[in-house]
């Protein structure tokens, strides 16, 4: 089980034993590096104390260990898991609501014979637990609990829903009997059986700033939550795509560095394809290449940029293929932004250990275009649906017959209302504002949830730990709560964030269009992938006990360049989570049971 994480942590590996528990440890070394082995006891070879596994970063630890320091606790580490550990000795359960980072860990407690399972409040960190007959297998990632004999790869009707419904229910792991740890939440299993403990929510508060005060207080949050997640006692550095969000990451990094007095500066790292530039079309998605205004923004910040350069070649190696779905576990395919993201981030991990991104602000300041469509701001589903609709993805499905087969859209209808039921709400709250509260809250807690696990899943898998300061839960809570018309004050997506940089970074980045993460525009790619699917029919995939044969000829009997960038995505996104799906079934040794 502890060997299926060695790319999560390629450092150093440890195990823990005792009658009741047996802990198991692969380390990422980031702070520390000498004195942080774990499984980590409480006190050095005293078993009869609280010990832990953990992995993710608590940027506030030095407050805590302050703190600690003066309630009487003696440490022998300079690590923020020790200070995790005694935190948990001096506040019990409590200790969670201290913390300020993103992780997931595993504390056993021989005092009490209890495991607790804890993972971070916007669950950037993944965390999987299993209960058997008589205990629990748990760990980062499902692969790991799969190791185990007594868990079974299962995929039930409900699993495949999730997969092939862009749903991404918080808790639900698709494998059957498995189970995802929730965000912000502890879950305890002792002798009593298995008890479930939320330890932050997002709440409904009345916003009282005005907009001239409130965009300050955005550019001080961020600030600071920047300059936290640069700890380390590695090279830092950042993912720095073009467009505001990981522009803004980048900047403040830089600010931050030199204001620390390093001489170097920090390392800003893009993907490109290569002669993208030069043959870019723009289409409905990518209105502009992304490299010339990363360039800029390094050149104004004075960061050391980066070009990783990719070709076919490198998102349809085999290879790099059986990483990204080894890395997902799942097959949850977006297609070759999956694999340049794994090969990105192994050529970071050449130089670096830790990087910042701009993940989640889209989610929390409204920066889809799903925030800004009628269409979608008023459908009675997700609001991502919208646009994969309109794209040919449900379409597909429904030609291929998963649509109808897996009574997607009854599923789908179900979770939504779910969730809806989730949503804080404020008392009086009407019309625009309540609706544009509610498409927040399905956006931090369904859609963020798939992209943050996507990003741990493959960055981790290349032994590089991604920071997200988008997701701090201070910026979290003041945003969600920022009324509608000051996120969108001038009418376009990111307004409030936009003013926050304004004066930091250069004019075209802020009022540049939205750019998704870039993809390759070859026709080539386009015919690789068809060739997959082909051979899906040729070959007896075992996707075709779930699909229509015909269903799938006629999605590729649809003209070569149809299912290109511009064209619609939905359907080939569809077709890309086809290949994947028999792919996992044959490499995972997945059985489905409907």
């Amino acid at each position: 089980m502890t060997g299926t994480m060695e790319c999560r942590g390629p450092d150093e590996h440890g195990t823990w034993i005792s009658s009741r528990a047996l802990l198991g440890h692969r380390r990422l070394s980031i702070i520390d590096p000498e004195n942080g082995s774990q499984p980590m006891r409480a006190v050095e070879g005293d078993d009869s104390q609280p010990v832990i596994s953990y992995t993710g970063e608590v940027y506030n630890y030095r407050e805590l260990w302050e703190e600690l320091r003066e309630l009487g606790h003696e440490f022998r580490t300079a690590t923020d898991t020790e200070v995790v550990l005694r935190a948990y000795l001096e506040w019990g359960e409590g200790f969670a609501e201290r913390l300020n980072g993103i992780y997931a860990m595993a504390v056993w407690d021989p005092r009490s014979e209890e495991l607790l399972l804890v993972r971070d409040r916007m669950g950037v960190k993944p965390l999987y637990y299993y209960p058997t007959s008589d205990g629990v297998l748990f760990g980062s990632e499902p692969k790991a609990v799969l190791a185990h004999p007594e868990a079974e790869a299962v995929v039930d009707a409900d699993g495949l829903r999730e997969v092939f419904g862009i749903v991404k229910t918080p808790g639900h792991a698709v494998f059957r009997g498995m189970h995802e740890v929730r965000p912000a939440t502890v879950v305890r299993f002792g002798r009593d059986g298995r008890r479930t403990s939320p330890y932050w929510e997002l709440r409904a508060r009345p916003h009282t700033d005005d907009l001239e005060t409130t965009i300050s207080r955005v550019r001080e949050l961020l600030e600071d939550i920047v300059d936290r997640q640069l700890v380390a006692d590695v090279t830092v550095g950042t993912l720095l795509s073009g467009g505001m969000d990981s522009s803004a990451v980048t900047a403040l990094a830089a600010r931050a560095l030199r204001e620390r007095g390093h001489e170097h500066p920090v390392e800003a790292f893009s993907v490109d394809f290569k002669g993208l530039s030069e043959s870019f079309t723009s289409n409905v998605q990518w209105a502009d290449p992304d490299t010339p205004f990363a360039v800029e923004v390094a050149e104004r910040v004075g960061a050391e940029h980066v070009v990783v350069e990719l070709d076919n070649q490198d998102v349809l190696d085999p290879e790099v293929r059986e990483s990204v779905l080894r890395a997902q576990d799942l097959p949850v395919s977006t297609g070759d932004m999956e694999y340049s993201l794994l090969v990105l981030c192994r050529e970071l991990r050449k130089r670096m250990t830790v990087a910042l991104s701009g993940e989640a602000a889209d989610e929390l300041f409204g920066g889809y275009t799903w925030f800004h469509d009628e269409e979608a701001v008023e459908a009675d589903t997700f609001p991502w649906h919208h646009p994969f609709e309109k794209a040919g993805g449900i379409g597909a499905l429904r030609a291929v017959g998963l649509w109808d087969s897996l009574g997607l859209e009854d599923y789908v209808k179900q979770r939504y209302a779910q969730a809806l039921e989730e949503v804080p709400r404020l008392e009086g709250e009407t019309g625009t504002r309540e609706r544009m509260r509610e498409l927040t809250y399905l956006n931090l807690t369904r859609w963020e949830n798939f992209l943050l696990d996507r990003k741990d899943r493959i960055s981790m898998a290349a032994g590089l730990e991604v920071r997200v300061p988008f997701t701090d839960h201070r910026l979290v809570e003041y945003v969600y709560n920022t009324p509608w018309e000051m996120k969108n004050f001038d009418g376009r997506e990111k307004s409030l964030l936009r003013e926050a940089m304004r004066g930091i970074l250069p004019d075209s980045v802020l009022d540049r269009k939205k750019t998704p993460y870039p993809s390759t525009q070859d026709l080539d790619y386009e015919l690789a992938l068809r060739e997959r699917v082909e051979g899906l029919i040729t070959e007896g995939s075992p996707v075709l006990d779930l699909v229509s044969e015909s269903g799938i000829r006629a999605l590729l009997d649809e003209p070569v360049g149809t299912y290109g960038v511009g064209g619609p995505w939905g359907a080939r996104a569809v077709l890309e989570r086809l290949a994947e799906f028999d792919r996992w079934v044959s490499e995972y040794g997945v059985r489905v049971e409907l």
